[in-house]
């Protein structure tokens, strides 16, 4: 039957009660019909009527909500068999209106038996998701009635399930999506931290693209003569400055002063890529984890310290020194970032070979560690480990934190409890440093905050500041560019000095998706799970 209200589906930013906070999430749901924002070429142009294209290949299907009970469950169709589906499991009603959620009573299209009653919807392309004809079936989310509607739909002609992250390749291919755009989904839906969320859906809304695509129109030919744009466009993007010089140098006795203007803008693009570049680290930080690893002398309540800000005992306590031998890991949300806290073996001398390789795999991870937390004991600082400690690594690692890339060092004094109440400082010679109690969780907060300091300088702050790289292949394409425009400023002939920036025009196209090759996309669609 037919609801007596129907919903219309729009798509629509969540965003948070709080004033000035970025959008909490961006639904990749289907556009509603005034909206005239896309974001890519419209290669799908007809209007779903529901009637099989030849040239638009299978109608897949697949659950689309996350697998076990659950109060609602998602089932979706992609393809020119959609509006047939859609009719067969809710037959003999029509379809429902477009962008329309409606009661149905699903029914087995080969027994009849009713399924469920389920809201179903009705997208026809190419203003949907994938931009082909889409139906959702939103059903009760007991196993049963999931595995009774896919049967159903399996049953149907002309449909087949989806493979994973087939249907976000769909989206690709149709321009709904480009490729740092579906990067920036598969980011969210792995999204663990406030700090990746932010960052993914910022990438999901296309600010890495449109920033590819500033770039790349300066290096864009124009599309019609050069002697057709000059009178009309007195701003012209650098290739077609090469180019022209090229075609009517001679010619039309057309000024040297463009491949000035040209070179001005080869130069100031080198400036904005090697910009990025230099922030790559940051962003692919922020993606997979900052490596925070703590250190310090035996018993200063290193393990301590990782329990307490990983919220579960990781690490045996003992006033035993060389208990921990090994380096023990663990991904924790440290102040909305995304880290990898590592516990190491207290660094000293003169121990069994045992402990000689925990110290050697210890001081192996210092090295690796883009944040040394550096535990010491705040009673016993005057101890021959605590020295050198101090000497061998916070003293040098300290001298070289102002580096925003580089390796960062925050000194915890532990024990802070052991302390005389509302005495001096134990040490003021020492470098700046925070006084902590593993024990009584005195100064926690005050250590919490100095890492998310230390967190937003090495991972950038996705809430503002430009598009951050996030992964080696956004990294690989600008270096590409910018060593094509190397190339360019040193080029003696002006064919090759054109070839060179075509060069770098392609790396910028195959960053947001042009050009790119099957293996390349083989490998982003696969951390898709199905469904999606």
């Amino acid at each position: 039957m037919r609801s007596e209200n129907p919903v219309y589906c729009c798509r629509r930013n969540i965003i948070s009660l709080h004033p000035g906070e970025q959008p909490l999430c961006l639904f990749p749901w289907p556009q509603p019909i005034e909206e005239e924002s896309f974001r890519g070429p419209r290669s799908c142009t007809r209007q779903g009527s529901g009637a099989p294209a030849p040239s638009s290949g299978s109608t897949i299907f697949a659950l689309s909500s996350g697998q076990g009970r659950c109060g609602i469950a998602v089932i979706r169709t992609s393809g020119p068999s959609s509006a047939h589906a859609l009719r067969s499991l809710t037959a003999p009603q029509d379809l429902p209106p477009a962008r329309r959620a409606c009661l149905r009573q699903l029914s087995d299209p080969c027994s009849g038996e009713p399924l469920d009653r389920a809201l179903v919807l009705w997208f026809p392309g190419p203003q949907s998701f994938t931009g082909e004809d889409c139906a959702e079936f939103h059903v009760h989310g007991g196993p049963a009635v999931v595995s009774g509607v896919l049967q159903a739909l399996g049953s149907v002609p002309g449909l087949r399930p989806a493979e994973a992250g087939e249907f976000t390749r769909r989206a690709f291919a149709h321009g709904k999506l480009s490729l740092t755009e579906v990067e920036g989904l598969a980011d969210l839906i792995h999204a663990e931290t406030e700090a990746q969320r932010r960052q993914a859906l910022r990438q999901l809304d296309g600010e890495l693209g449109h920033l590819c695509h500033g770039w790349a129109e300066i290096l864009t030919k124009a599309s019609t003569r050069f002697t057709h744009i000059l009178p009309q466009r007195p701003y012209l993007t650098a290739l077609a400055h090469v180019e022209a010089y090229i075609d009517f140098g001679e010619d039309d006795n057309l000024e040297e002063g463009v491949l000035d203007q040209a070179m001005r803008e080869v130069r100031e693009l080198e400036v904005a890529l090697g910009a990025h570049l230099r922030d790559a680290r940051r962003g692919q930080r922020l993606r997979s984890g900052a490596h925070v690893v703590i250190a310090g002398p035996p018993n200063a309540g290193k393990s301590s310290l990782m329990n307490l800000l990983s919220r579960k005992p990781v690490s045996i306590v003992s006033p035993e020194p060389g208990t921990t031998r090994d380096v023990l890991e663990t991904p924790v949300d440290l102040a909305g970032f995304p880290t990898l806290l590592s516990d190491t073996a207290g660094l000293r001398e003169g121990v069994g070979p045992v402990e000689q390789e925990g110290v050697r795999r210890a001081q192996n991870r210092l090295e690796q560690a883009d944040l040394i937390l550096a535990v010491l004991d705040a009673s016993d600082l005057a101890s021959p480990s605590s020295c050198n400690f101090l000497d061998a690594v916070v003293i040098p690692t300290g001298a070289r934190s102002p580096s925003p890339s580089g390796q960062r060092l925050l000194l915890v004094l532990n024990k802070s409890d052991l302390l005389p109440s509302n005495g001096p400082d134990p040490n003021p010679d020492l470098p700046p440093h925070l006084l902590l109690s593993c024990l009584t969780g005195q100064g926690l907060d005050d250590l919490l905050e100095a890492l998310k300091k230390e967190l937003a300088i090495l991972c950038g702050d996705p809430s503002t500041g430009p598009p951050l790289l996030t992964r080696a292949r956004h990294q690989h394409h600008l270096q590409g560019c910018l060593d094509a425009l190397g190339h360019y400023k040193q080029a003696k002939d002006l064919a090759l000095a054109a070839e060179a920036l075509r060069v770098a025009r392609g790396h910028l196209a195959r960053l947001t998706g042009g050009g790119g090759t099957e293996e390349v996309l083989d490998i982003i669609f696969r951390d898709f799970c199905v469904g999606k």
